[in-house]
């Protein structure tokens, strides 16, 4: 059954996704494209068209303008167009005002990423009983289907961890989710997403290690892991989305969040920081007018949608389990490689825009064939994740399988034991409150 879908959002991930949605608008239908700036819209549009990827020629492909913070306005665009799916990629900012249209407008919605208080930064874990969570009853109330978290991490990862599930352990004991770009872009520096939402995720790291929530420095902790295809890569424990979700719904005693990071991206992020131009809050200058520095880094660094066409290397992204099936210990590798050239080719985007990009829309199409329509509020691990899979397998991302022999040298050597004794002998320490199950890690003087 055909469901109309509505995109909101023309950055470098929604622009991904018009295309894999035009390109199977035999299961999709309609398709309208809206943003607070329509033109932007429409260079989408004009790209699907110039790439021949609209299969159904006779259906809609369309755009619209659309304030996504005004409620009303987005509940009459949404019943106006007729969309029975909300795909949200616009910013993470907007996320509760959509969810909310949705609701009340009664159609399924779709995100890729948590929603984010722009007065707050990494709060309180977990981060989705802040916001999103306060609503699964209302979801489940009208029967409405909301996918949280599904882009590549969060979404395909959470897959990941189900299939893990489903299929290879009987027992897990650890998940390491490892996210490397081994990609170049010719640029001097420049994030590969939005770098306000970039840099924020980066101000804290929470972790989920012997199931309580610990908070390290960040880039305190590395390590060298040698991945496929990209070979060996340096990777830094890391706060993400989807372990806020994963430590409630997967049966495991530690899961945690690598991210690659080069030594330049490093010291510029340090610098940055340190002197203050990555702070949210807003700053008064002489002239008396208001700047928030961190939105000045973001206007000065360039667009990641222009990154694209010189873009060349691979991302690896995957998850690292350890585990028993039958009695024996597990470990495996479940990962998925993207090169940025081909990409390009393609949709004519990068590779960070598109791993995160295709699965909304794989989603999509199993919320209009039924197979994914939930009828209520979700987290991507919470459902089948073999059509999602095998959908990703058929339209761009498709996904590897490697079996480890346990304790190896191809082991991923991130027992927390050897985290707490890293920092406890270094740079940092550990202490563990009983009146809040939590590991706060510190600097040292």
């Amino acid at each position: 059954m055909k469901k109309n879908v509505m995109i909101i959002g023309a950055g470098g991930v929604a622009h991904v996704a018009a295309h894999k949605a035009a390109m199977n608008n035999d299961v999709l239908g309609d398709i309208c494209i809206a943003s607070r700036t329509q033109d932007k819209c429409d260079a989408i549009i004009e790209s699907i068209h110039r790439k021949g990827h609209l299969k159904n020629t006779e259906a809609k492909l369309y755009s619209a303008q659309l304030d996504a913070l005004d409620i009303p306005a987005t509940i009459k665009l949404i019943k106006e167009t007729g969309s029975e799916i909300v795909i949200n990629l616009g910013s993470a900012f907007l996320n509760m005002s959509i969810l909310e249209a949705c609701i009340e407008a009664d159609v399924a919605y779709i995100d890729t990423a948590i929603h984010e208080d722009p007065d707050k930064v990494c709060e309180q874990p977990p981060w989705y009983a802040n916001y999103e969570w306060k609503r699964k009853d209302r979801c489940a109330e009208k029967g409405i289907t909301a996918i949280l978290g599904a882009g590549f991490d969060p979404g395909v990862v959470n897959a990941y961890c189900a299939l893990a599930v489903k299929r290879y352990f009987d027992k897990i004991d650890t998940i390491d989710i490892l996210d490397v770009n081994a990609g170049s872009h010719g640029r001097y520096f420049s994030t590969n997403f939005d770098p306000e939402i970039n840099f924020r995720e980066f101000v804290k790291v929470w972790t989920w290690i012997d199931r309580q929530w610990a908070e390290f420095p960040t880039h305190s902790v590395k390590r060298e892991y040698e991945f496929p295809v990209v070979g060996k890569q340096p990777i830094y424990l890391n706060g993400h989305d989807e372990l806020h979700s994963l430590s409630k719904n997967i049966d495991a005693n530690s899961i945690r969040f690598w991210m690659g990071f080069g030594d330049h991206y490093i010291n510029v992020f340090t610098v940055l920081r340190t002197l203050g131009f990555l702070s949210h809050l807003p700053v008064t200058l002489t002239t008396g007018q208001e700047v928030v520095p961190l939105k000045l880094v973001k206007a000065l660094l360039p667009d990641p949608m222009t990154l694209a066409p010189n873009y060349t290397g691979n991302t690896c992204i995957g998850n690292f389990i350890k585990g028993w099936k039958d009695g024996e210990k597990r470990e495996v590798l479940i990962y998925q490689v993207s090169d940025h050239k081909k990409c390009y080719e393609e949709v004519e985007s990068q590779g960070i825009s598109y791993t995160a990009g295709v699965p909304p829309v794989a989603a999509a199409m199993l919320v209009a064939t039924g197979e994914w329509d939930a009828k209520t509020m979700v987290n991507v691990e919470e459902l089948d994740p073999e059509p999602f899979i095998a959908i990703l397998d058929r339209i761009g991302l498709p996904t590897e399988i490697l079996e480890i022999e346990p304790d190896s040298q191809n082991s991923f050597n991130g027992t927390v034991k050897a985290l707490e004794l890293e920092l406890l002998e270094s740079t940092a320490t550990v202490t563990v409150s009983a009146a809040n199950p939590m590991i706060a890690v510190t600097p040292k003087k």
